[in-house]
């Protein structure tokens, strides 16, 4: 698992300087950028949740996470269907998102008197505050939404492999 999460974290974070360096590439790879997000959290998710034996919420949405991957890449409307509406669909996604990471992070305080949670908490409300964000003013943001969406894989990016290292010290 600890390989597997820092890879995933060195992914995230490589995605998120791609956005934030080249912002109008990121713009045109939109619907390529969901499914990532959607796979690479769904993918983690499921097997955290595995591994724990836990199948509670975020399970559940990591199943979700990784179904709703699939079908925006294998369905051809779909994906330049997700791209008009990408904005309503990663504003709901990084809405319930931002709540699980949040619980998760307040579960990894209780277990743990680190502070690697609060990079969990930060995660959580920039998840929450770029959902509400998006839904509620998406023209502008059309025009700043990769530099957002950047920050927040950079800002994931160093969570997961955060995790990974607290993961391994356990």
């Amino acid at each position: 698992m600890k390989i597997y999460m820092t890879v995933l974290g060195i992914l995230m974070l490589l995605c998120g300087i791609c956005c934030v360096a080249t912002p109008m590439l990121a713009f045109v790879g939109t619907g390529y950028f969901l499914i990532i997000l959607l796979m690479v959290y769904g993918i983690m998710s499921i097997i955290r949740g595995l591994e724990n034996k836990n199948f509670g919420l975020n399970f559940v949405f990591g199943i979700v996470s990784v179904v709703l991957g699939i079908l925006i890449l294998v369905i051809p409307g779909l994906r330049g269907l997700t791209v008009a509406v990408a904005l309503y669909i990663m504003a709901a996604w990084f809405v319930v998102r931002g709540v699980i990471a949040i619980c998760e992070a307040i579960k990894v305080k209780k277990l743990d008197s680190g502070s690697m949670w609060i990079l969990g908490i930060v995660a959580g409300v920039l998840a929450i505050l770029l959902g509400v964000y998006s839904a509620l003013h998406p023209l502008v943001l059309v025009f700043s939404m990769e530099w957002l969406v950047g920050l927040y894989f950079i800002i994931s990016g160093v969570d997961m492999i955060a995790a990974a290292v607290q993961y391994s010290e356990a």
